[in-house]
């Protein structure tokens, strides 16, 4: 696999890094990679040269517009033609180039919002979205169903992993448009330091979320990729029954709960504030990642482990 010349599309986010940094020490593959700078993924010309010139065999697509429930209320438009184009291009033109390998990141946030727990690949349109990231969702099936109907109208293999609730070292920590747990890690910090005596948690922090350490969803993709280029007959059989695979790490709390772990790492012994003021959007989400288990994946970080690793981040690149 020292041969094979690998474009990670979205190489600077939290996914890309994580996933860059395991192909290297794993010693898979040529990376290659295009800051926004060099290419705008938006366009689909300068997408399809620079897949011509560098001929990669696999394409990893983390690249996309994300954020938490705020970002997605405030920009709507955004989150639905950003991801739309992104996705398009790159899958096109990875056709168009006879692109073997096409691995398409998705989320847990696209299923629809009362669906049966925990959530199979096969619960996806069959009930409405969650409006507070609908039009994020929206933009994201229209990715994995592009990988859908290439495969199966020409005969590809491409797929859709589908990760729940991602953290860890490069997450974004910035107040208005971070997920939940890094928006967690950063109050309760900023708290400690403060003479403010309750810690405000958005929501009734009912809400259930299962999460997951971003070097196990590398760890993940880097699994699937080795059994795809050996054409595993497992993985095959089941990309060719359902292009969406679940990714989950089974560790499953509450919003309330999260933030007291959080606490008692940080041994911050202030009250916890619920702002019914904003929504709890979906109020429970866990997949049902069966399918990847059966190949032989699982995940390996424990959440307390991988909460301290991600703490010790933040300090260290946003505290002085």
């Amino acid at each position: 696999m020292k041969k094979i010349k690998i474009y990670i599309a979205g190489h600077n986010g939290m996914v890309g890094k994580s996933i860059h940094k395991y192909l290297i020490r794993n010693k898979i593959g040529v990376i290659i990679t295009a800051s926004r700078k060099i290419l705008d993924l938006e366009n689909l010309n300068k997408v399809d040269k620079f897949i011509k010139k560098y001929k990669p065999n696999v394409i990893i697509n983390c690249a996309g517009k994300v954020g938490g429930i705020l970002a997605n209320n405030n920009y709507p438009t955004e989150f639905l033609n950003e991801n739309i184009e992104i996705q398009t291009n790159l899958i096109k033109s990875s056709y168009l180039n006879n692109i073997e390998h096409f691995i398409n990141l998705g989320s847990s946030c696209i299923y629809p919002k009362k669906s049966k727990q925990p959530i199979k690949e096969s619960y996806l349109l069959t009930g409405s979205l969650e409006k507070t990231n609908e039009a994020y969702a929206l933009a994201k099936i229209v990715g994995l169903k592009m990988c859908e109907f290439y495969n199966s109208q020409y005969n590809k293999s491409y797929l859709t992993l589908m990760p729940c609730n991602l953290y860890g070292p490069n997450d974004n920590f910035d107040s208005k448009n971070s997920h939940f747990l890094p928006a967690l890690i950063k109050k309760i910090i900023e708290n400690k330091q403060s003479k403010i005596k309750s810690i405000e948690v958005w929501g009734t922090g009912k809400p259930r979320r299962e999460v997951m350490h971003v070097d196990d969803l590398a760890s993940a993709i880097g699994f699937i990729l080795k059994k795809k280029i050996k054409n595993d007959k497992g993985l095959l059989k089941l990309i060719k029954r359902s292009s969406v695979i679940n990714v989950g790490s089974g560790n499953e709390y509450s919003i309330a709960n999260f933030a007291k772990i959080i606490c008692k790492i940080l041994d911050n012994k202030n009250k916890l504030n619920f702002n019914q003021d904003y929504p709890d959007g979906t109020m429970r989400k866990i997949l049902d990642s069966t399918n990847i288990r059966s190949l032989g994946w699982e995940p390996k970080i424990e959440i307390k482990k991988g909460l301290i690793e991600t703490i010790n981040w933040y300090k260290k690149n946003f505290l002085i």
